[in-house]
């Protein structure tokens, strides 16, 4: 049977490309808050018996986990077979252990949460530390997409003589993976974190040997884009062509795209697991894949007994 695809709104671009991909049919709803915040949900398909992929990126997930909740919850109170989530940005990712006493593991509860209202998990390229695997903190069943090979593809296509540079030894086996598919040469830097917003970068090792070379700085998320506004003023400051900033998550703090513009940044280009202006790389295809297998597993399944 055909599945269904619920996409939460402000994903319309993602959501279409994800459709054509999955062959899905629309699920209509209707998502809004009272005058006193609280949330109102109404699901106007038929999704009794059906298998539905809900595409919700978690970028600021306190305003979105709640009516996510009550979407599920409706679903399957309607009768829908399977309910599986599609999370292109996972968030709660970052404190993945108890730093400083009294604090809470969020990760953890998040992944509670996420666990007991979807059957299955999809994600890219989630902010993983000190775990191997989301399987250590969810309990059912994940698949996670990489960019890589999509971030390679864009970076042929657009730029001349290329330079990938990555922003700390954590991203070295990441970038260089991206580096080696266009192929180009690749530098990784050392980053010291003192705090949210206060970082140092090493230099660029070597940074004379790559003149004529368009410098293309590599990370998975940009959110404050302080690390990133380092090391293009350094390339800046040694008249390198304007580098080229690119990024699979485009988190963004409010100053961040600015302070990127400010350090001479060229280009700043992310995929579309968050909808932004920058983003130009669609990830639906890749997404697509596991979430194809997920729903297959669930069409041999016997439908539960009501």
């Amino acid at each position: 049977m055909t599945p269904l695809l619920l996409a939460y709104p402000g994903h319309e671009r993602l959501a279409a490309s994800l459709q054509l991909e999955l062959r899905a049919e629309h699920v209509a709803f209707e998502l809004r808050s009272f005058p006193d915040g609280e949330t109102y949900v109404r699901i106007d398909s038929d999704v009794r018996d059906r298998d539905v992929a809900i595409l919700c990126t978690l970028h600021r997930p306190d305003t979105r986990i709640l009516p996510l909740i009550f979407i599920v919850r409706t679903l399957r109170e309607l009768g829908a077979r399977s309910v599986g989530l599609i999370a292109p940005y996972l968030a709660y990712m970052r404190q993945d252990k108890r730093f400083h006493p009294g604090e809470e593991v969020t990760s953890e509860v998040f992944a509670q949460v996420i666990s007991r209202a979807a059957d299955w998990l999809v994600t890219m390229d989630p902010h993983l530390h000190r775990r191997q695997s989301l399987a250590e903190i969810y309990s059912i069943p994940t698949a996670v997409t990489h960019a890589a090979p999509l971030l390679s593809d864009w970076i042929l296509a657009h730029v001349d003589e290329p330079l990938v540079v990555g922003p700390d030894s954590e991203s070295e086996q990441w970038v260089r993976s991206v580096a080696e598919a266009v192929p180009c040469p690749h530098v990784v830097l050392e980053k010291t974190r003192r705090g949210d917003r206060d970082v140092s970068v090493s230099t660029v090792p070597g940074i004379d040997r790559w003149r004529g070379r368009t410098p293309v700085l590599v990370d998975d998320i940009i959110s404050s884009a302080r690390t990133m506004g380092v090391v293009v003023r350094q390339f800046r400051e040694a008249e390198f062509a304007a580098p080229v900033c690119l990024g699979v998550h485009g988190v963004f703090a409010p100053d961040a795209w600015e302070t990127l513009k400010n350090a001479g940044a060229g280009r700043v280009v992310t995929t579309n697991t968050i909808a932004h202006a920058s983003n130009e790389i669609d990830v639906a295809i890749l997404l697509a894949v596991p979430v194809t297998g997920f729903l297959s597993q669930s069409e041999r399944q016997p439908a539960p007994i009501a």
